[in-house]
C-alpha cells in the first residue's frame, strides 16, 4: 500500500513525499514582494514534498489583500527567485498559487480606483483590511464577454512568470470564492451570455484559464485548486454542486493535469457542512488527486494508504511547524498556532517557531 512519506509524481514533478504545504496568506510583502523573510519562512518548510506558495496576484486587478504578492512584473518575478533557489537549496519543490480575487477586493486595491471585476455587478458581503481597518468589500462591475480572453491571458503569462521565477509548478487558484468560484456557481454567476445560465457555461471560463495555462508551460507543471462546497467569501451553495464540480472535473481530465487539489468541507471549518462526494468527482478527473482540509496525522496516513487520495495538503499545521513532516513521520507533538501572528507584523510567528 502506498505511504505518506512515500515519493510520488505529479505530473513532471517528483515529491519526496505526499505531504504539501498548503497555500497560506500571511500579508507580509511590503510593495507587493516577497522579502526577506519570506525567503527563511519558505526554505525552512523545503522537507514537504511540496510548497504550494500563498496567494499571489497575476495581475494588478486580482489583488484583494493588503501586503499579498504578486506574480506579474519584472521585479517580482526577480524576488520570488530568491525564495525558489532557497527552497531548491534545501532540496524541496515549490509551487506558485495563481491568484485573482475578482469581486473580493476594495477600490483601493485596483488601478486607477476603478470597481473590481467578476463575473456579476453584485456585491458580495464580506470585509477586506486596507491598513486603515476592515471595510465592505467594493461593488463589483461585470467583466464585459470581450473582456474575458484577456483576462485567461493574465492567467497564463504569470504561469510564464512563475517559471522564470523558477518555480517548479503552478496552482491556479478556483476555490473560495474568488473569480474562478464566482463564474462558476449559480449562486454568484448571473450572467446571460456563453460564461452564465448552464453548467457548461458558468464551467467554461475555469476550463478556458486551465487550458491556457497548460499551453503555456506544460500540464504536468498545471495544478488547480477547488473547494466545492466552501461558503468562503459569500460563496453560497450552487444549486447543483456535485454536477457543477464532476462537470468541471471531466472537462480537466483530457489536459493531464499536474493535479487536481480538492478542498474537502468548509476551509478552515467544518467537513461536513455539505453533503458531497468527492471520489465521485475524482473518478471525473481522473488523475492525481489532492486532499486538504483539518487533515490529522491518522487521517492523512489512512486517506493515503487506503487510496482515497495521492498526496495531503496541511495548513495552519505548517504554520507553526516548519518541520511537520519530520514530526509527522516520528509521531512528535505539534506546536499550537499564534493566531495573533497570522496576518501582518514580522518575524514573530512567522519565521521564528523552533524545530524539534
Amino acid at each position: 500500500m502506498p505511504n505518506l512519506f512515500d515519493p510520488l509524481q505529479l505530473g513532471s514533478l517528483t515529491l519526496a513525499n505526499r505531504i504539501v504545504m498548503a497555500p497560506l496568506t500571511r500579508s507580509r510583502s511590503k510593495g507587493l514582494l516577497p522579502g526577506e523573510m519570506a525567503v527563511e519562512y519558505y526554505r525552512q518548510r523545503a522537507t514537504a514534498g511540496l510548497i504550494i506558495s500563498e496567494g499571489t496576484q497575476i495581475c494588478p486587478e486580482g489583488q484583494g489583500y493588503l501586503d499579498t504578492p504578486g506574480i506579474h512584473s519584472r521585479e517580482q518575478v526577480a524576488a520570488w527567485k530568491r525564495v525558489t533557489d532557497a527552497v531548491h537549496a534545501e532540496g524541496g519543490k515549490i509551487a506558485a498559487q495563481l491568484w485573482h480575487v475578482g469581486r473580493i477586493s476594495h477600490v483601493m486595491f485596483q488601478p486607477e480606483g476603478r470597481a473590481p471585476v467578476s463575473s456579476t455587478a453584485q456585491a458580495a458581503k464580506g470585509q477586506t483590511y486596507t491598513g486603515s481597518g476592515f471595510v465592505p468589500v467594493s461593488t463589483p462591475r461585470a467583466l464585459a464577454t470581450q473582456e474575458i480572453p484577456a483576462v485567461v491571458a493574465s492567467f497564463a503569462r504569470a504561469a510564464e512568470c512563475a517559471m522564470e521565477a523558477g518555480f517548479d509548478a503552478v496552482e491556479v487558484h478556483g476555490a473560495n470564492g474568488y473569480l474562478l468560484d464566482q463564474f462558476m456557481r449559480d449562486s454568484i454567476n448571473d450572467r446571460i451570455d456563453e460564461y452564465g445560465g448552464s453548467i457548461a457555461h458558468r464551467a467554461r471560463f475555469t476550463v478556458e484559464v486551465m487550458t491556457a495555462v497548460a499551453a503555456a508551460i506544460g500540464p504536468g507543471r498545471s495544478g488547480l485548486r477547488l473547494s466545492p462546497v466552501t461558503p468562503s467569501n459569500d460563496a453560497g451553495p450552487d444549486s447543483q454542486a456535485q454536477a457543477l464540480f464532476n462537470h468541471v472535473a471531466e472537462q480537466l481530465a483530457p489536459l493531464g493535469l499536474a493535479f487536481l487539489h480538492v478542498v474537502e468541507g468548509q476551509t478552515g471549518g467544518d467537513r461536513n457542512i455539505a453533503p458531497f462526494d468527492y471520489q465521485a468527482m475524482r473518478r471525473c478527473f481522473g488523475g492525481p488527486w489532492m486532499v486538504n482540509n483539518g487533515y490529522t496525522r491518522e487521517m492523512a496516513l489512512r486517506a493515503v494508504a487506503e487510496g482515497q487520495a495521492d498526496a495531503v495538503a496541511f495548513g495552519r499545521d505548517f504554520i507553526s511547524n516548519p518541520d511537520l513532516v519530520r514530526r509527522l513521520r516520528l509521531n512528535a507533538a505539534l506546536q499550537p498556532l499564534d493566531r495573533a501572528t497570522l496576518y501582518g507584523g514580522d518575524a514573530k510567528g512567522y519565521t521564528d517557531y523552533p524545530f524539534l
